[in-house]
């Protein structure tokens, strides 16, 4: 399988076309039955993962059975098309599964082979987590902390907030140089550690899933900053 996350920075004047994109480019991907799974997303105030919604960027995640799928999508459909048109920034990364627990909308989305394995080299996570309503203001009075911890961790490189609902249905993507470097953050800093318990101890989510990838490819750059594997 191949996941392949895409974030476009609209032009300011364009924005309205983000909006309109958001509705009719789901009928496409709908109708792409190479598509396992596909969600159209907004984004964090310059795409970062604790602050409030940004119209100028704009994501979206696409699975695939094999990476020729993958490409003739990205060459020739209409979705893409349509993020490049009113773009002008893109980072898009390719990803392949090697660990995944949890649901998103109901469903296990990344299929994992035994055979994956990435003892070294870079690494992507995604965590996704549907809030319930009257645990929106306890998580986000949490969650600021442990983001800003993230971006001061050692071994991390880069971090996007994305997500289907600003306020209620929330992803994390995040690059680190290594699993080590990502599991130290995320088991060992204070901060996340915490977030982790309240989490379990308060019942935030409604729904949740957390996903570790080896990194296939990275082009272009979120807020001027490329990756290099």
């Amino acid at each position: 399988m191949i996941v392949a996350l895409t974030i476009t920075k609209f032009k300011p004047i364009t924005i309205p076309f983000a909006f309109i994109g958001m509705a009719i480019l789901r009928l496409p991907l709908i109708l792409n039955r190479k598509c396992s799974f596909w969600k159209l997303m907004g984004a964090g105030k310059d795409a970062q993962v604790d602050l409030g919604p940004d119209f100028k960027h704009w994501a979206i995640l696409t699975a695939w059975e094999n990476k020729a799928d993958c490409d003739d999508f990205y060459k020739h459909s209409f979705p893409i098309k349509w993020f490049r048109m009113f773009g002008i920034e893109e980072f898009t990364v390719l990803l392949k599964p090697l660990t995944s627990h949890g649901l998103w909308s109901g469903k296990q989305p990344f299929k994992i082979e035994k055979s994956n394995e990435n003892k070294s080299g870079k690494v992507a996570v995604i965590t996704r987590a549907a809030i319930k309503l009257n645990k929106r203001k306890e998580f986000r009075d949490n969650i600021s902390k442990a983001a800003k911890e993230m971006r001061k961790a050692e071994g991390f490189i880069i971090s996007a907030g994305v997500g289907e609902n600003p306020y209620l249905d929330q992803a994390t993507f995040s690059i680190w140089e290594n699993v080590e470097a990502m599991k130290n953050y995320a088991y060992k800093s204070v901060d996340h550690s915490d977030v982790i318990k309240l989490t379990r101890q308060r019942k935030w989510y409604s729904e949740e899933l957390f996903a570790r990838f080896a990194i296939i490819q990275c082009t272009g750059s979120l807020n001027r900053q490329s990756i290099s594997l």
